[in-house]
């Protein structure tokens, strides 16, 4: 396939599942046994399976939780069989996320996400979400300033 083919296979994720909320459209462009790799900054990225099931159900508990969801793409790139994609999260959160409970507050995530295609399907993914700034949007952590003025005051105050 063409690179071209393949960032019309990752616009379909975003724009038909995501924001259309075409949850269908997971049988058609995700592989039975496509894995997934989250990629945080504490640990090596973890791997898990996510066929067309696991994906629509995953996007159905975002939607839950945050019903005007939006993805916005800024970037795409594509080489070979790979397509990276710089994209925005817009929300607000309304109902329980993962057992916080509903705050009402709007967030904007930044994300990158590489997906893998092979045979008209998505096999891979890798994804990178800008994760403290979802907490502290959520008020689940403090602001960046907040932490560093905490800890430049800890500093301060054991340096005498």
């Amino acid at each position: 396939m063409s690179v071209e083919q393949n960032k019309v296979i990752v616009r379909r994720f975003i724009e038909e599942l995501w924001n259309d909320r075409n949850l269908n459209v997971a049988d058609e462009i995700f592989a039975a046994d496509c894995v997934t790799y989250q990629l945080h900054s504490d640990s090596e990225p973890a791997a898990s399976l996510r066929d067309p099931d696991t994906l629509k159900k995953h996007v159905a508990e975002w939607l839950a939780s945050f019903p005007d969801l939006t993805f916005t793409i800024e970037q795409m790139l594509a080489e070979g069989d790979k397509v990276a994609t710089w994209c925005v999260m817009r929300g607000t959160h309304t109902n329980v996320w993962l057992g916080v409970a509903p705050t009402g507050k709007q967030i904007s995530i930044r994300m990158v996400i590489i997906h893998r295609i092979a045979d008209r399907k998505i096999v891979e993914d890798w994804v990178l979400v800008e994760s403290l700034g979802f907490f502290q949007q959520l008020g689940l952590v403090p602001a960046t300033q907040e932490i560093l003025a905490h800890r430049h005051e800890k500093m301060r105050t054991t340096s005498k």
